[in-house]
């Protein structure tokens, strides 16, 4: 096979694209500091920042784990080998792409940075049209009808 059908990309843009956006949000949060909320909201915004910090591990840990148990790749410049449909894919077709924003939001929060959730957003994009829409091309190649049909019933967000 080649093209789409054989691997989706050829650089790993996921682990790239937030690497970048934590030294880019960290970096701003450090040169321009937004203001904040006083307490004793700030205490109940670092609490939710916990909050989705610890569920977007969470939801990492259980994709990574769905996918090893179907014996499929978890690396995005690698072909898929089954399609995944069950755990937390069945909620979202991108469960740990979700799980990285959200936990870009959780870290933001919980540093009073704003900068985090505004970089998330455009991770968000950015991982969208580098990772997702080629994987999905990859998928549809792969796996035919079968893929499009989940697709038609699991959003590629949430």
């Amino acid at each position: 096979m080649t093209g789409t059908s054989d691997r989706p990309a050829h650089i790993p843009w996921p682990p790239i694209i937030f690497v970048a956006a934590i030294v880019v949000a960290a970096a701003l949060g450090l040169w321009i500091a937004p203001p904040w909320l006083p307490p004793p909201f700030s205490d109940v915004v670092f609490a939710i920042g916990w909050v989705l910090a610890l569920g977007s591990i969470a939801i990492a840990v259980l994709a990574v784990r769905t996918m090893i148990r179907h014996k499929t790749t978890v690396l995005p410049t690698r072909a898929s080998e089954h399609l995944v449909t069950d755990g937390p894919f069945a909620i979202s077709r991108n469960p740990i792409y979700l799980a990285y924003v959200t936990l870009l939001i959780g870290i933001g929060l919980i540093a009073s940075n704003l900068w985090f959730p505004a970089v998330a957003l455009i991770a968000a994009f950015a991982i969208t049209k580098l990772a997702i829409e080629p994987e999905e091309a990859h998928l549809a190649l792969r796996f035919g009808k079968r893929y499009r049909d989940y697709s038609k019933k699991v959003r590629r967000w949430i």
